[in-house]
Parts: structure tokens; C-alpha cells; sequence
């Protein structure tokens, strides 16, 4: 089983930064790929970023490309997303997820992802 933990989120104003990280435990060396989602108030869970966890690759939502970085360090099973020129519209709950399941390319949807952290909150005001 893969615990994921997620310190951080908070608040900032629009154009600010902030860093997530998401800590690994229970069985990391099983993990295809890493990825963050974010749910807004009254939507669905969106894809935001991932990473695989042996080659390090990335992939972005159009929405974040150029402003967000997701990166990883599978040394110290942690992964993080730095986000900068935050934007009203990124407000959401930012959760960390991982998937054992191995695509071309890791997975945009949230049913192919089974382990989930708690989420934490992420508010830009304007």
C-alpha cells in the first residue's frame, strides 16, 4: 500500500508563488508516475501535472503549462509542484496522487490513479 502526505498550500496573491510537496511511503518502488489534480468549489477533479517516476518526464495541463513545475526525487520518494504567477482561478483543493499502471504517457484521469493524499488548500486572491 502507498501513503502519500501532502505539508504546505496556503494563501497568496495573484501573481505570487507557492510550493507543494507530497511525501511517499509504504511501497514507492511499485510507482509508474506521480501527478497532482485540483478540485474548485462545486467542479470536478483536474489534471494539473505528472511525473514518472524513473524517467522523470513531465506533462502539464495547457492551463499551468509555463507556470508550474512539477519535479521529483525518487532518492527521497518526495515529488513537488512549484507554482508561480498564481491566478485567481487556480483556487482549489490541490491533491498528490500516484498510479502502479503504465501507459505511453502517465494518465490524465483520476480513475487511473489509485493512491490519493489528503489534499491541501491553495487560495489566490486577487
Amino acid at each position: 500500500q502507498v501513503q502519500l502526505v501532502e505539508p504546505g498550500g496556503g494563501s497568496v496573491q495573484a501573481g505570487g508563488s507557492l510550493r507543494l510537496s507530497c511525501e511517499v511511503s509504504g511501497r514507492p518502488f511499485s510507482t509508474y508516475a506521480m501527478a497532482w489534480f485540483r478540485q474548485a468549489p462545486g467542479k470536478g477533479r483536474d489534471f494539473v501535472a505528472a511525473i514518472t517516476w524513473s524517467s522523470l518526464s513531465t506533462y502539464y495541463a495547457d492551463s499551468v503549462k509555463g507556470r508550474f513545475t512539477i519535479s521529483g526525487d525518487n532518492a527521497k520518494n518526495t515529488v513537488a509542484l512549484q507554482m508561480n504567477s498564481l491566478k485567481p482561478e487556480d483556487t482549489a483543493v490541490y491533491y498528490c496522487a500516484s498510479t502502479p499502471y503504465r501507459y505511453q504517457h502517465p494518465s490524465r484521469s483520476q480513475y487511473d490513479y489509485p493512491y490519493w493524499g489528503q489534499g491541501t488548500q491553495v487560495t489566490v486572491s486577487s
